[in-house]
């Protein structure tokens, strides 16, 4: 067990898990410039990044409980290979439908991140599991704010498209890689699929904790997306008119995350998860006050991107270490069903951030903020301690 979980091992790891969340996010920061580029609505083109969270969230459904099912090294490299090949079929599409269509492919076959989590903490001992997801999260972490940095970079001198194809060829490499090193497992029980998928979801009414875990973790995403599919609207217009780079560079915010899930971890770890909740939920509420106070104000909107991914992060790490402590001989089906909700969350925060923008504006994706933070801080007080909490 310790040689499969080296300090190297888990790094590799943690930077694929990064490589693969990117293709969730390289969009976000180019939204404006694939409006232009397609002739579409702001709704439209909202509507992509809820397409894409929605083959997310259907992948997680159908393809992450296959983790319980068949040897998880030849899954994950093949899931590599898949999004690979997604990405790169997108840079040549210039119809908006067919586009449509492969970013919901692009997020189904994203999921690879998520077969892996599982992976690592089945050979991690209990004691010391909050600490290596965190590690794990870090990487998916720095793929999520640094998927935006390089794609606004990109996207200046090679367009939108040239950013899908680069994503692609670090699919194919990460894929052939982990094709090689990922230690084999021990054969598992047969499960015919049908009942696997369908067992993923009774989990749900078997385990309080993961009910409540999972609303924690679809209303917190709800908030992050809800900024993330607007963001740019905001600073490519007036007073900003910022550039793709300037755009993308504020994803490098999101090094607050890192460091809250590191944090985060350490408590989950020590029992201090309704801490560490409470904490998160008042840093959504936080970030959306500050945001509606700083709609001109560059300081203001840096501070409050910081703030939201502390708890954002700080909040998906307690749930991760919570759920995966429920049972350990389904963790794929249990990180499964989270993380179902967890992108149906996301993928609702975006439509509704899309509407909401086009009719109110950025006043009006803040006052939603606002009251999905609410929704967050109420049970985080209410709800009792989860610490002895497995079955309802």
């Amino acid at each position: 067990m310790t040689k499969r979980l080296s300090p190297v091992l888990i790094f590799t790891l943690a930077l694929g898990i990064g490589i693969i969340v990117a293709n969730l996010y390289y969009l976000q920061p180019l939204l404006h410039q694939v409006r232009s580029d397609f002739h579409i609505s702001t709704v439209q083109t909202s509507a992509l990044v809820t397409f894409t969270q929605v083959g997310y969230a259907t992948g997680l459904a159908f393809v992450l409980p296959l983790g319980d099912l068949i040897a998880r090294k030849r899954l994950i490299a093949a899931i590599f290979f898949v999004a690979a090949s997604a990405m790169l079929a997108a840079s040549f599409i210039h119809a908006y439908t067919a586009f449509a269509v492969i970013t919901v492919v692009i997020g189904l076959t994203s999921v690879g991140g998520q077969v892996i989590i599982p992976f690592v903490a089945d050979l991690t001992p209990a004691e010391s599991r909050g600490r290596t997801v965190a590690r794990l999260m870090s990487g998916l972490l720095m793929g999520i704010l640094l998927s935006r940095t390089f794609s606004g970079i990109l996207a200046e001198s090679i367009g939108w498209r040239g950013v899908y194809q680069s994503a692609a060829a670090l699919l194919a490499t990460a894929g052939l890689f982990f094709s090689v090193i990922l230690p084999a497992e021990e054969k598992r029980p047969h499960v015919p699929y049908r009942r696997l998928v369908a067992s993923s979801f009774s989990l749900l009414r078997e385990f309080s904790t993961l009910r409540r875990r999972a609303w924690f973790g679809a209303v917190v995403f709800a908030a992050f997306s809800a900024l993330w599919s607007t963001l740019a609207f905001l600073l490519s217009g007036a007073p900003f008119h910022y550039s793709n780079v300037t755009i993308g560079l504020f994803g490098l915010l999101g090094v607050g995350g890192v460091m809250a899930a590191n944090l985060a971890g350490r408590h989950a770890d020590q029992n201090r998860h309704r801490l560490s909740t409470q904490v998160a939920s008042l840093c959504i509420v936080a970030a959306f006050a500050l945001l509606w106070l700083s709609r001109s104000n560059v300081w203001g909107i840096t501070a409050a991107i910081f703030l939201l991914d502390v708890g954002v992060q700080g909040m998906q790490i307690t749930n991760q270490v919570l759920i995966f402590a429920l049972a350990p001989e389904k963790r794929s089906r249990i990180n499964s069903a989270y993380m179902v909700c967890y992108f149906t969350g996301g993928a609702v925060g975006s439509l509704l951030a899309g509407f909401v923008y086009s009719r109110f504006g950025w006043t009006g994706v803040c006052v939603l903020g606002l009251l999905l933070g609410v929704l967050l801080v109420v049970p985080s007080v209410l709800w009792r301690d989860e610490a002895a909490l497995t079955t309802s």
